[in-house]
Order: C-alpha cells, then structure tokens, then sequence
C-alpha cells in the first residue's frame, strides 16, 4: 500500500537533510585519518605509514592491522585510508566497496567477506534515516525504531571489537568470526528494506512484507525470529489503531494506513430520503491491503467498529470492556488476538441490538407500520376512505394532499388507531406515477427479468388520487437503518396494491347492494340476472386476490420474520430477515410480474367501469315505478302486508333492455378474456413460486363458473 497523497502531514524541514552533520552522513562523505593513530598499542607514526604510500608497500602483518582498522570503520559507513565506498548518484541505496589493488589477496578475500555486512548496515541505517519522516506512516515509524535498537546493538558489537583490536586481540580472522553471527540477519533485513523502499511500502503493506520474509527463512531460526520481533514491534502502531476501532469505533488515522476507510460525505439522514441510500454498506469499507493476519477476519473487525459507531452517534456513551488481557498490542500463533476480536463484536453486537430493540422500540415500530401500510388495521381505512372519497377521485393536480392529511388525521383520531401512540408518525402523500410507473425505479436484482422497460408500461391516460395515494412513516435514526427510506418504498408499492384493490372492491359492493335492492321483482329471463352473476364473479375474483394477498402472503412472511427477528443476534441480521421479508411479499403479491400485474390491472378497471355503470344498467333494463317512494328510495323486498293485496304483475321490461343486455355481455366477455389469459401465467409462474397455485386455482375456477 501506497501513502495517499491527500493525507495531510507535517513535513520534514530542508535543513535536517541539506546540513550533513544532522543526517548522520557526514562522517561517510569525509574522509578521515586512521581510527588507531593515537592508540597505545599501534600509531601511525610507529609503523612508518604515510599517507601517500600504497598499502602494497608494506609487509603482510601490517596491512593486515590497517585493514582491520579500515573494516572496523567501513561496519559504521566510515571509509578508510584503503577501503573506500562509493555511492551511485543515481540510486541512494547503491553502495560499493572496493579495496587498495595493491593490499594482499589472502587479506583482501577476507575483507570482502565482511563487505555485504557494511552494505547491510549503510542500507538499514539510511532507511531508519528516510523513514522516520512524518509522511511515511506509523507502521514505518515503528519499524525504523525497531531498527534503530538492533543497530544499536550492532553498534555496541562493533565497540567492543574496536576494543579487541586497541588491546592487541584481533585478528582479521577473529574479525570475521564474530561477524558472521550478524550477516544473515543483516541480510535478511537489508532485503526487507530494499524491497520496502523501491515499492515505498507504508502501514500494511510492510507487515504483509516482514511476515512473509519471516515465513521464508523458517530454515534459519534465529533470523526467523528476527523478523517476527521486527513485525511485531512495527505492527504495535496498527494494533493500536486497530484497537480504538474494536473497541470505541473510531479511526485514529493520521496517515491513512488503516484498512478501513470513512466516507464522510455519505450522511446517516440520506438513509430516509435516498431510495438508493449507500451509508451503511459504504459509510465504512475495506481497503485494499489488508494486513494477512487479519484478513480471514477484516469483515468482523469493519462491523465491530461500525456497531459502536452507531451507538455513539444516538449519543450513548458505550466503550467494550478492557482489560490488561484484551490489549491488542501484539499477535503471534497463540491467536489470543482473534479472541479479543471476537469478544468485542460479540458485545457490540449484542448492545447495539438491544439499544435498538429496547430504547427504540423496533419491533413495536414494524407492528405500526404492518397495521397501516399493510392494512392489518383496516378501521381508520374505511373511515378515511369514507370520508376522502370525493377528494381522491380528484385529478393529480386538483388533489390538496394537506386537506388529505387532515383527514387522514381525523380518521386515526376516531378510529381504534388512536391508542397506537406511533400513529402521528404517518403521513400521505400523492404520488406523481401510476403504480407500474412506480415498479420501474426498483433496482435490476429486484426485478423480475421479464421486467419490460419502462417505454413499455402503461401509463393510464387520466389518472386519480385512487390509483396514487399512499401513506408515508417518519423514521428516526437509528431505526432508519432497518427501515431505511429502500424499505419503506416497498412498504409503499405494496400499499398502494391493496388500497385499489379495496377501493375495487368497495365499488363491486356498491354494484351488488344495487342488485340487491331490485332482488324482489323477477328477474329471471333478463340482463339484470345476467348482471348479478358476472358483479358476484368480479367480487369472488377481488375478494380472492385481497385473500391471497393478506393471509396467504403477508401474514405467514410476517410471522416467519417476526420469529427470525426474536433470534437475531446482530443489527445486520434483522437488516436481512427485513429484507427478505419485503422481498418475499413483493414477489407473493405479483409486484415482480409485470405481466400479470398489468392484467390484474385491466381486470380491476373492468371492475371499476362495471361498477360505475351498474345504475343505469339496472335504471335502463326494466321500469319499476311502483317500487319507489315519494322520496326516491327503493322499497324493502319484504313489502308490508296490507288489507287488500294487490294481484302479481309481472315485470314490464324497458325498450332499452336490448342495449343493455349488449353491454352486460361486453363486460363478461371482456372480463372473462382478462381472466382466462391469467390461466398460463399463473401457471408458468407457479413452477417457480409454487404459493401461486392455490391463487391460479381460484381465478380459474371463478372463469369456470361464468
């Protein structure tokens, strides 16, 4: 992982790089006398050296002392009097040494096995240098220091050679010997930091780095553990981040190193005005680099912090219980890390859970919300509709939705629903679309794929408040979270199904209480009898549908969710048994078929047509003059019995009754076509959804009866 360049940090001032004696290199860009000139043992002076002679120039024992001398300081990144390093302009980590022509070849083998050695350190040395900068991270902050203290102990390894070597003790043979303990370790971290700094590795990409190495030198034990030490003091940082995240839910994150990232501009109020509101699965997310000993668990981690989060955001205080065990401040094979994981989600889970149930209420919330938006309460229903008729078969733009409001008010204030204490929370709107309109803006995995495109759906040429009436809930967070503004649109198209096929159905009963009213004159032989049986056949179709809907669909899913609800052990699970809740009735309620639902919607439209035509229908077939009182109404079939009856007449047929027949006839046809063209559908759907054939059998058996 690369550092971000929009993380912001303090920069480094140009003088502690451009002024050589802060850096640390000044000592390796000067060069300098012999570090034994001045000793007890051995000068300059006394071995006759001059500083323009070649080291060829004098007898093996005493080059053998200048080259220990010279070896000693090329350890620390000093060059000698006959070792010198060269640095490649091009490449800042480019070192090379190179040895007087001249020297001995015995002694110049020798030294160049304690070349690599010198390398090592002027390339881990100028890495903890780079590094220890601000914008690098505190993953490389950590390791540099970890790196300073095992130099540091190079160091003292080195002092206490030079000490040898003034005591007359050391060989270059000796020399080499007590290096080699150190050459596989320096090598091995040398190539960590190569590769660390030609990919400019920041925060988890180095611990993924040294983990690895680690794990490829499991042959070498001593450098195995080297590399462990390393990776564990560089990932303390992290675990530190890692540890405010687990356990209060905030990103202490100076520079970007953490594999969650906050998306601040998504809010948590677009979840109940966006359909298509991201905050919970984006406000927070993974990044790319994960440490690998956290990935098998990153999405527990990502939730944990997620939960407390919220929690803060309602404003209650809440910190997992810690202590010196639950410290987060080092992994390793004992896993007690991935428990101390798992034991904060397991009580952020359960907090924010019952915060949400308790405090707020949830399921109380979704039994509100089912008694009006899924008209499991169907009282305050007839009253309003009693009452908001003539203001719903108004046109969209003639429609006051505040004098709709007002008397949806009325009719919860007088209603059973007034002792629901969440009943002010429901409003109505008007939408601006007819329901198959509507069905368009659900996202492709909701919709069916014969799902035409929206040039296809009808939209009806003049439509009414009926047909786009809908109620609204106002949702609080956090409860916006399980009932997010996605949800309730489903709560809404659902909604608006069964409050047309009400309103049919409500119409269909006006048509037969008409019927009724005529029952006792005779009316075999004519349209009217015909007229009874089809009003009776479009009820049977409508009450059947509305059955189907409520106990064959909503209620059972209500139950099974409400049961999966009472189990739940997290917030994301009740997010998915709601859901799938939604989902499941979208589909048992025909929302997700388009094709019947547009026949279902032709059907209810010859409903409606019927419905409003059954007056003059009756008024037309026949002439009853002698049924109606002075003042207009329709006298009971059970007329009183008087002194002198009156002897039967029969019934005198209008001349219009030929006309009327036709039109009776038009709507059978008509409605049996609808009806018998869902047969296939349902059919073919039922395969798939097999809830659907006890339905096809009751539409095809009302087809049969007519």
């Amino acid at each position: 992982m690369e550092n971000s360049s929009a993380i912001s940090c303090p920069s480094t001032p140009r003088w502690n790089s451009e002024r050589p004696f802060l850096t640390g290199r000044f000592h390796q860009e000067t060069k300098t006398t012999s570090r034994f000139f001045d000793t007890k043992g051995y000068s300059v002076d006394s071995l006759g050296l001059g500083s323009e002679k070649a080291i060829g120039c004098y007898n093996a024992a005493v080059q053998e002392l200048v080259v220990i001398d010279d070896l000693l300081s090329a350890m620390v990144g000093i060059q000698g009097r006959y070792i010198s390093i060269k640095r490649a302009h091009e490449k800042e980590d480019n070192f090379t040494f190179q040895v007087d022509a001249s020297m001995d070849l015995a002694l110049q083998e020798l030294a160049k096995r304690v070349f690599p050695l010198c390398e090592s350190f002027m390339l881990i040395n100028q890495f903890v240098e780079s590094r220890s900068q601000f914008k690098n991270g505190l993953v490389n902050h950590a390791f540099a220091a970890a790196l300073r203290a095992l130099l540091l102990d190079y160091q003292a390894m080195v002092a206490q050679l030079e000490h040898q070597f003034r005591l007359g003790r050391l060989s270059l043979q000796g020399l080499w010997f007590y290096c080699q303990p150190m050459m596989g370790s320096m090598q091995a971290l040398s190539n960590v930091i190569q590769r660390a700094s030609a990919n400019n590795f920041a925060g988890s990409a180095v611990l993924n780095l040294l983990q690895s190495q680690a794990k490829a030198m499991a042959g070498d034990n001593g450098v195995r553990s080297l590399l462990e030490k390393m990776a564990e003091c560089a990932s303390n940082a992290y675990l530190g981040i890692l540890e405010r995240w687990v356990y209060e839910g905030v990103i202490d994150d100076p520079y970007g190193e953490f594999f969650i990232a906050e998306n601040k501009s998504l809010q948590k109020e677009s979840l109940t005005h966006d359909y298509d509101a991201k905050y919970w699965t984006q406000r927070y997310s993974l990044k790319d680099g994960i440490p690998s000993f956290l990935a098998n668990i990153s999405g527990t981690i990502l939730t944990t912090g997620k939960y407390l989060n919220v929690m803060r955001e309602c404003g209650h205080h809440v910190q997992v219980p810690q202590s010196e065990n639950s410290k987060l401040m080092s992994f390793g094979s004992n896993h007690r890390y991935l428990e101390c994981i798992k034991s904060a989600y397991d009580f952020a889970s359960s907090e924010l859970l019952n915060l949400i149930k308790e405090k707020y209420d949830l399921m109380g919330k979704l039994r509100s919300i089912k008694h009006y938006l899924l008209l499991d309460q169907g009282d305050f229903l007839v009253h309003f509709m009693d009452i908001a008729r003539d203001e719903l078969t108004k046109k969209l733009d003639e429609i006051s939705v505040e004098k709709l409001q007002s008397l949806l008010d009325l009719a919860l204030r007088t209603t059973a629903a007034a002792t629901d204490p969440c009943h002010e929370d429901l409003t109505c709107c008007v939408e601006t679309s007819s329901l198959l309109k509507k069905l368009g803006t659900l996202t492709d995995g909701e919709r069916s794929r014969n799902v035409p495109d929206d040039n296809d759906l009808e939209e009806p040429v003049s439509i009414t408040g009926l047909e786009t009436f809908s109620l609204n809930y106002k949702i609080r967070w956090p409860l916006s979270i399980v009932i997010s503004k996605h949800s309730l649109t489903k709560y809404q198209l659902i909604f608006r199904f069964l409050f047309h096929c009400k309103h049919v159905d409500r119409q269909l009963c006006g048509a037969w209480q008409a019927h009724q009213g005529v029952r006792a004159l005779n009316m075999r032989g004519t349209a009217i009898s015909r007229s009874s049986l089809l009003c009776r056949s479009m009820l049977k179709f409508i009450n059947s549908l509305l059955h189907y809907l409520t106990f064959e669909v909503i209620e059972p899913n209500w139950h099974v969710m409400h049961n999966r609800l009472q189990t739940a052990k997290s917030i994301d699970e009740v997010i998915q048994h709601h859901e799938f809740f939604l989902d499941k009735c979208l589909r048992g309620c025909l929302l997700l078929l388009p094709e019947f639902l547009k026949k279902v919607e032709r059907l209810k439209s010859l409903c409606l047509q019927y419905a409003a035509a059954t007056q003059w229908l009756i008024s037309s077939s026949i002439d009853v003059p002698s049924l109606v009182e002075s003042d207009g109404s329709l006298v009971s079939e059970k007329p009183r019995q008087s002194k002198s009856r009156r002897p039967y007449q029969p019934l005198k047929l209008s001349s219009s009754n030929k006309t009327v027949a036709d039109s009776i006839l038009k709507f059978e046809r008509e409605f049996n076509a609808e009806l018998q063209s869902l047969g296939p559908i349902l059919n073919s759907s039922s395969k798939a959804e097999p809830y659907l054939t006890h339905l096809s059998k009751c539409i095809l058996g009302i087809g049969n009866e007519l």
